[in-house]
């Protein structure tokens, strides 16, 4: 999500997200945009039937292990299976991208770990150990030329396996949750019986954050082994929403579109970014126009990411 820039960011929007959820009726909600899954995990902690979904590979990886996943874990012997000569080389990379990336070292390490989590049986499993290993670049990624001698001299098998030990066990809230990797036009048209929509609207490309584009991009490579789609739009999130849009104009049709595609649900909550390209009022009005607004929540983050959060709720 490109408007968490730092981890106080993340959790200053997120608890914004859940006082205002937490006003609404609800025992079952659809996230047709579910990134890092976060705001999905506490839902499922609040008892409702969670459907998440994501065109991004890997937001929907993390989605199937963490959301649709109620019951399994990683055991020692799956690491090992994980692990298994993480730093050999072999005849060739099946990821070669992965040298752009890394040293070659690392590089060595990401490409055999990724062929590794195939040989799990179960697709939650191969789910966490991917989650996992987008943990460890996250840590290579928090250093950059200036900080790279502060890394610990640790393996990365080593670091992959404290993210492990971190990671909490799996919430069984009792409930069929999923975890899907459609577009957000056709999850929004073949989702049914469900009683609250959270659409959390991306920012659109020229205004995002390059650094978490990059994460993403690379997430994006990682998973599909360097095989990307043939448009080369790595994200493949938000049904162009967040790609390169001209005019605020084609965005707000965009939106339009996707809203009038959810006229099936009787409960929207819809989180825009008045960041400058789109301001809250054009939002309030484009949601107006499809259908009576309940009530609008406000949190400012001018300080320090000099935006906006709207959340604007809405019921048939």
């Amino acid at each position: 999500m490109t408007q968490n820039g730092s981890n106080i960011t993340s959790i200053g929007w997120l608890a914004f997200e859940l006082s205002v959820l937490q006003r609404l009726k609800f025992e079952s909600v659809a996230l047709p945009l579910s990134g890092d899954a976060n705001l999905a995990i506490h839902l499922k902690h609040l008892k409702a039937r969670v459907m998440a979904n994501d065109p991004a590979q890997w937001a929907y990886t993390k989605a199937l292990a963490l959301v649709e996943n109620n019951c399994e874990s990683l055991s020692e012997e799956d690491l090992d299976t994980i692990l298994h000569d993480a730093y050999v080389p072999r005849n060739y990379f099946q990821n070669p991208n992965l040298l752009s990336w890394f040293n070659e070292a690392d590089s060595w390490w990401f490409d055999n770990v990724r062929t590794n989590a195939d040989r799990l049986t179960s697709s939650f499993k191969r789910a966490l150990a991917l989650t996992v290993g987008m943990s460890v670049a996250d840590y290579v990624f928090s250093f950059n030329l200036d900080t790279r001698d502060l890394r610990q001299p640790l393996s990365l098998s080593n670091v992959f396996r404290r993210v492990w030990h971190s990671l909490p066990q799996p919430i069984n809230n009792l409930r069929k949750n999923s975890s899907s990797n459609k577009s957000v036009k056709g999850f929004l048209a073949d989702i049914q019986n469900t009683d609250l929509l959270f659409l959390r609207l991306p920012r659109p490309g020229r205004v995002s954050d390059s650094r978490n584009a990059r994460v993403a991009i690379w997430r994006e490579e990682w998973l599909r082994q360097g095989k990307l789609p043939s448009n080369g739009d790595a994200g493949q999130r938000g049904a162009k929403l967040d790609g390169y849009v001209e005019t605020k104009e084609q965005y707000l049709r965009l939106i339009e579109d996707l809203l009038t595609t959810a006229a099936h649900l009787p409960v929207w909550a819809i989180e825009g970014v008045s960041d400058g390209f789109l301001s809250t009022e054009e939002l309030i009005e484009c949601v107006e126009s499809a259908r009576a607004i309940d009530a609008i929540y406000t949190k400012d983050f001018s300080e320090l990411l000099g935006i906006q959060s709207v959340i604007i709720t809405a019921s048939a």
